[in-house]
């Protein structure tokens, strides 16, 4: 029997039977079913631990205890029972061991599941077995699941041995199983989303080496912690684009299923923060319901468009991550979503702080930016394919009918510049409606500058990092990447050493990739002149690319005749 569901599962998934045959040895079995119940035990003997002692006398406050919070302490008072021993709100202390059980059960899968799934592909591309899986008959979809689900198989025996302990402390704890099972759904869907970025990182980022596993797990260690501090403190929605983050926390559903107690016996309403969550608003934090549809709903939609990377990019590297024709469905769906978190339901609100819509304003640039240099290097092709694109364009019959300008825009090998003005001008037309409804104050005309000033540098990094991958330098990649990455960074790094404020000295700021934060602060012609001045450095680096595509895709017969070398193709 056991035999014929191996041979089932090989038939199923071959990627999947080898991880699990490399991988579910006896000895790695016994070492992870001894960290699972070790664990446990630890987690038990240490809440056992606060429990107030009996045969000590001077325990007149604990939090497990029974007796009202008396004026001086917030902690209840002990009471005794008939037999001389404390009474203990074992609900109150089941829920905690819950809590803490979840709460180490997602940094345990999130991070370490990072980590493996990391760091087993570097080892594959090191070892020369990634290339050799390419080569198989196998599809991308179906090595990459036997990975998603081959590779942490260790780390998902330890979630499972701790599985009874963790149900047990939810029902002891008065936890509804549909709430419990709720919280499952949504701790696998986030394993798959935060797996699916694990695994296109570690096929583009390979040129790291053995640091590119710490790096990744770290990022993902970092911003759980984040984002757990903030549920553990008690947060409060803020009615700001970064409430959107929380939609990656598997931890937001903890204070909806614990009800009013909390690890923090001074906060009594541990969920009370996050029932204004809203999008569109749309009350999604009104119940443990509409905030579960939400999560699975965000994880399913960006789970989706970083599978749409590693199927392109598995089989060949050397494509970029996303079509041209997918990357406008992304920035238009993410436009919508964060923008739902930008809208402040309060409309009051906004006419006694005629600032709070501008603040939110900034905050959707910064994620902007993130979303567009991430687009630059996913669109961008390298020199290898653009040399191929200008020498062989007018075979392609698809070229042919739409004309040069159809294929800078769907074309899958053409320069990546186009189709970035096009995901600016997605942008754009989403987000300045936006603004021209918001209520009349003085931050309109700001907001507006600022957006065509931020989409309009923008294009000036996509022409800079593709002008850069055209580059005969074997290390192209990294410094396009290391060059936007300063022009981003650094000049606001020199401001800052020159003591330059945004409000003093409003003109340098513009030119800046964060211009919002002076466009206040700068007149009219300020801001006119420094779009000027970005158009003429656009017109000037398109007017270089287009002559080094020329140049590449003249025939060598055409480039000997006019006396200059032939381009070799690198």
């Amino acid at each position: 029997m056991a035999l014929n569901l191996v041979m089932q599962l090989g038939e199923w998934n071959p990627q999947m039977f080898r991880e699990l045959k490399g991988r579910l040895k006896p000895r790695n079995i016994l070492i992870t079913v001894a960290i699972s119940l070790v664990g446990q035990l630890l987690v038990l003997m240490s809440f056992s631990s606060q429990l107030p002692d009996a045969d000590n006398p001077d325990v007149p406050y604990n939090r497990y205890c029974t007796g009202g919070a008396s004026s001086n302490y917030s902690l209840p008072t002990c009471l005794r029972d008939a037999f001389g021993g404390y009474l203990i709100n074992w609900q109150l202390w089941w829920k905690d061991v819950f809590v803490w059980l979840s709460i180490i059960g997602i940094f345990a899968l999130l991070v370490v599941g990072t980590y493996m799934l990391i760091s087993d592909l570097s080892k594959e591309e090191h070892r020369g077995t990634l290339n050799f899986l390419r080569l198989t008959p196998q599809s991308s979809m179906s090595i990459l699941t036997g990975k998603l689900l081959g590779v942490p198989i260790l780390l998902y025996l330890v979630g499972f041995l701790a599985l009874p302990l963790h149900l047990a402390a939810g029902l002891s704890g008065e936890v509804p199983l549909s709430q419990i099972l709720t919280y499952y759904a949504i701790l696998g869907a986030s394993c798959l989303f935060f797996y699916s970025v694990a695994l296109l990182f570690g096929l583009v980022g390979n040129w790291l080496g053995g640091f590119q596993a710490w790096l990744g797990s770290g990022a993902v260690l970092i911003f759980l912690w984040g984002l757990m501090v903030m549920v553990l403190g008690n947060h409060k929605v803020t009615q700001y684009p970064t409430d959107w983050l929380m939609l990656f926390n598997p931890a937001i559903l903890l204070p909806y299923l614990i009800g009013s107690n909390s690890l923090d016996a001074t906060n009594p309403s541990y969920a009370s923060g996050l029932r204004d969550f809203s999008w569109f608003g749309l009350p999604i934090g009104a119940s443990v319901w509409s905030l579960a549809a939400s999560m699975v709903l965000n994880y399913g939609l960006w789970t989706y468009w970083f599978w749409q990377g590693l199927k392109r990019c598995f089989h060949n590297p050397s494509a970029t991550l996303l079509g041209k024709q997918q990357s406008y469905w992304l920035t238009a769906s993410f436009e919508a979503v964060i923008l739902g978190f930008a809208l402040n339901p309060e409309i009051g609100e906004w006419r006694n702080n005629p600032k709070a819509l501008f603040d939110n304003f900034q905050i959707l640039l910064v994620f902007n930016l993130q979303l567009f240099l991430c687009l630059i290097a996913a669109l961008s092709p390298h020199r290898q394919i653009l040399q191929d694109w200008a020498r062989y364009r007018h075979q392609n019959r698809s070229s042919r009918k739409g004309g040069l300008m159809a294929d800078l825009i769907w074309g899958e090998k053409s320069p990546a510049l186009e189709a970035v003005a096009l995901n600016v001008t997605i942008a754009f037309a989403i987000l300045a409606p936006w603004i021209l409804l918001w209520p009349e104050n003085q931050y309109k005309i700001p907001a507006l500058w600022a957006l065509l000033l931020n989409l309009s540098l923008i294009i000036v990094y996509a022409a800079i990092a593709q002008l850069m991958l055209f580059m005969k330098t074997p290390k192209r990649a990294a410094l396009a990447a290391a060059t936007v990455g300063l022009l981003v960074v650094l000049p606001p790094v020199i401001f800052g050493l020159l003591s330059m404020t945004p409000t003093k000295n409003a003109g340098v700021w513009l030119f800046s990739a964060f211009p919002w934060a002076a466009v206040e602060h700068a007149t009219s012609t300020a801001v006119f002149l420094v779009i000027i001045g970005q158009s003429l450095m656009l017109g000037l680096l398109n007017l270089q690319l287009t002559r080094q595509l020329r140049q590449a895709g003249e025939s060598s017969t055409k480039a000997m005749l006019s006396g200059r070398p032939p381009v070799a193709i690198q």
